[in-house]
């Protein structure tokens, strides 16, 4: 391994102790991965990068005093933003040509949080054309290529980070998670992806798609990474990984071990059998109803709230809102009807929100606390997506199981669950499968237990397979 590949590899943890402590440059490690960044250009992972911004700002670290232990614990470390999260200065399109003059003059709260820890801004991220997607597919933009086969999805709608983070262009991310876009292309492209429960993490400054649902989430290669941006952001310390042997995982067969593709369920299958060797037990359990109360109650919820919150983040920049022009500029096929459900009689009644939001949503989150409190387990496990990563192209439909599915409720299926009721969730790398795509395992947990699940998450790494590489043969440009 050369040097510069050497630089590449480094975690977010230890590239910024390295920087702190003055062993490593903050010039080099920026321009490291700069050469990265062009390097995977074709692959779409970044829409805004501004290199002599990012030079700038790491002279200026290396230039300055280094920091006090413990008081800049991201100090150097370029990180990638998606692109619907306001970053000063640099556009927010939320993937939507309609919004290429969009540029905030304030951070969004956890861009804010983040860069007060240190970090500097690699740039903003592709993404599904407002967030309304799961594979990535911009067709304005071009799609977000998976790394381990450019051809297929890197799914979404956060997958321009998945792009950097797999190609070692950026040592972590940060992402907006509503029914999956976070765990998604995180599962998709051999990556960690964590949800924080709603509400642990500021959501202002997100271009929104339903504030019940939305959060900002980390992406990265570790768990390790993705802890430290959760205490960046919330100011709460690292714990200790957990002890595994004893410990009660819930294995939720209903519904989410159901109608996976063989070679992705035989990876999963291999992880559980990991944790049993590991001295876990695997507790089976169910979530009551939880296929019907996400299924009715899900879009209901999320199609009434999005123009709202859309209306209230133009607010906030002062730009005029017009719902109606918005819906006529989507350029994606797969995204044009989902808007035009928003108007006339297509458009969710309030009395079916407020049935939703009041009634579906609650009953969902109690099933939860029961299917916890009943079985005595710390988290569920199951699989983060029902199947690798499909090819560029298949926006409406895919195949699984020999039959045709929808893409978008197929891929949200199992992440989408934890969206509605608000838990926190962690995608974690379980492996390959023998056709070399990457498979990810998600472990949920009860609201509010962010860092005991971070900690049975980081321990529950250690047994799985290396996270994969996706070697430069195979994404490079020809």
């Amino acid at each position: 391994m050369n040097q510069i590949d050497a630089l590449l590899d480094l975690s977010a943890v230890e590239a910024a102790r390295r920087m702190a402590a003055g062993s490593l440059r903050c010039a080099d490690y920026a321009e490291a991965l700069i050469a990265r960044v062009e390097t995977i250009a074709h692959l779409g992972g970044l829409l805004h990068h501004d290199p002599a911004a990012l030079r700038q700002a790491a002279a200026a670290l290396d230039a300055g005093p280094r920091p006090a232990p413990g008081t800049l614990p991201l100090f150097g470390v370029p990180l990638a933003f998606k692109d619907n999260v306001d970053v000063a200065g640099l556009p927010t399109t939320a993937g939507s040509p309609w919004m290429a003059d969009h540029v905030p003059k304030i951070h969004a709260g956890v861009a804010q949080r983040l860069l007060d820890a240190g970090a500097l801004v690699l740039g903003k991220s592709n993404l599904h054309e407002w967030s309304q997607g799961v594979t990535g597919n911009n067709h304005a933009f071009g799609p977000a290529r998976n790394p381990h086969d450019p051809s297929r999805i890197a799914g979404g709608s956060s997958g321009g980070n998945a792009v950097v983070l797999a190609t070692r262009a950026a040592p972590a991310a940060v992402g907006t998670d509503t029914g999956g876009s976070v765990r998604v292309p995180a599962a998709l492209c051999g990556l960690v992806g964590f949800r924080p429960t709603i509400g642990r993490w500021p959501g202002d400054g997100l271009v929104p798609i339903s504030p019940t649902f939305d959060t900002a989430g980390a992406m990265a290669r570790d768990v390790a990474d993705c802890w430290q941006l959760d205490a960046a952001v919330t100011g709460q310390p690292i714990g200790v990984v957990a002890s595994l042997h004893g410990l009660r995982i819930g294995v939720p067969q209903a519904y989410f071990w159901e109608s996976l593709d063989p070679a992705l369920a035989a990876v999963c299958h291999q992880g559980l059998q990991r944790l049993r060797d590991a001295g876990v037990v695997l507790v089976p359990c169910e979530v009551a109803e939880v296929g019907r109360l996400f299924a009715q109650g899900s879009m209901s919820i999320s199609l009434h709230e999005i123009l709202p919150a859309l209306a209230a983040y133009f607010a906030r920049h002062d730009r005029p809102f017009d719902a109606r022009r918005l819906a006529d500029a989507v350029v994606s096929s797969d995204v044009r009807p989902l808007f035009e459900q928003l108007f006339g009689e297509k458009a969710v009644t309030p009395a079916a929100y407020a049935h939703a939001l009041g009634t579906l949503r609650p009953q969902l989150q109690a099933a939860y606390r029961r299917c916890f409190a009943e079985h005595g387990i710390a988290a569920l496990i199951f699989p983060t997506t029902p199947l690798p990563a499909s090819s560029i192209g298949e926006d409406q439909t895919v195949m699984l199981c020999g039959q045709p599915v929808s893409t978008f409720h197929t891929y949200i299926r199992n992440s989408g669950p934890a969206g509605m009721a608000g838990l926190p969730g962690i995608s974690l790398a379980a492996g390959l499968t023998a056709g070399g795509l990457p498979v990810g395992l998600e472990l949920d947990g009860p609201p509010a237990s962010d860092p005991r699940l971070l900690a049975i998450a980081q321990a529950i790494e250690a047994l799985l397979p290396a996270a994969p590489v996706a070697a430069k043969s195979t994404w490079a440009a020809h």
